[in-house]
């Protein structure tokens, strides 16, 4: 699955960042500690070629290796043939070399890459993982911790707001399920007899499905739309960030990001088809490469990120000499 556009590490310099238009890397790279601007970068002007001198060497169509064979192919600094292919085909970085040689971009619409007639060399492990906004990816034990602090919590809440509605609901459904227990541990099959569930039950069930996705959405989308933490991410010192840039979700974006996951609890109500959808969306991030986006991700164009830890700040000296007190 193809990458989308926006401002990624560059994997040959990881000091900085670059513009990946989809297909391949455009524009120069700006330092990691830069804010990119929105969107791609301006485009520069073409430099005129210089003029043709006597004695230049021959022009060779584009994609295909200067005439002369391999024995006039020079690679790039810091690159050496691949072991068991011919130079015209195998080129690949150095270990321990800065990868050099390559002309800038050449003007709009070309990326920056290879001389003509050079293949795109490729990386000989697995490519590094992506560093959104200069930060690492979260690890999936992470965002899960997080995930199971805030059910906790919410876990909590419905049981204070929605004690009564569910105390109402086992009265309703407890003469059926204890008259069919008996029958099951009796090895009786037959269904005659049974006592009938209550009117009420499902009024009841449906209260207590819209009261909980009420409070799901009141604790998260907010903070969420704020600084991209609920409780359970800042303990679990993860983030969601906008894929286009390190800044705070929005209410619209943490809406959308929440409805994809949080609505489906509605669907419990019909034979448990909304906690299926849930669990399909938050296992999803598992098979997701190379971002980790879950289907809530996708959907809002959110990363979840894991933030450093905090450094302790240095207590100030203090000055033996000039002991702390009222200046004469």
């Amino acid at each position: 699955m193809s990458v989308q556009p926006g401002w990624y590490v560059d994997p040959a310099e990881p000091t900085t960042r670059r513009w990946w238009d989809g297909e391949g890397w455009v524009g120069r790279p700006i330092p990691l500690d830069v804010t990119p601007p929105e969107g791609p970068p301006p485009e520069e002007e073409p430099t005129p070629e210089p003029a043709p001198t006597t004695g230049a060497p021959p022009q060779h169509a584009p994609g295909q290796p200067p005439a002369g064979g391999p024995s006039n192919i020079q690679p790039p600094a810091g690159w050496s043939p691949a072991p068991g292919q011919p130079p015209a085909g195998g080129w690949r970085p150095v270990p321990g070399q800065q990868p050099g040689g390559w002309p800038p971009a050449a003007g709009p619409g070309h990326p920056q890459g290879p001389p003509p007639g050079w293949p795109y060399p490729t990386w000989p492990g697995r490519p590094p993982l992506p560093r959104p906004h200069g930060f690492p990816l979260a690890s999936y034990g992470a965002r899960l911790v997080a995930r199971l602090i805030d059910f906790g919590i919410l876990f909590l809440l419905s049981l204070a707001v929605n004690g009564w509605f569910i105390w109402r609901y086992v009265q309703e459904v407890s003469p059926y399920l204890s008259e069919a227990l008996r029958r099951a541990v009796a090895g009786d099959t037959s269904r005659e007899g049974l006592p009938t569930v209550g009117q009420q039950a499902d009024g009841l069930l449906l209260a207590i499905l819209l009261i909980t996705t009420a409070l799901w959405f009141a604790y998260e989308v907010p903070a969420m739309a704020a600084g991209g933490q609920t409780v359970g991410k800042r303990l679990a010192r993860v983030r969601a960030v906008p894929v286009e840039a390190d800044q705070p979700l929005g209410f619209g974006r943490a809406a959308r990001r929440w409805s994809t996951l949080g609505l489906p609890t509605l669907l419990w109500y019909c034979l448990c088809f909304g906690l299926v959808l849930q669990f399909v969306d938050a296992v999803s991030a598992l098979f997701d490469h190379p971002l980790r986006q879950a289907l809530h991700d996708k959907r809002a164009r959110t990363v979840v990120v894991r933030l450093p830890r905090a450094e302790p700040t240095p207590a100030a000296p203090t000055d033996r000499a000039d002991p702390p007190g009222d200046t004469p």
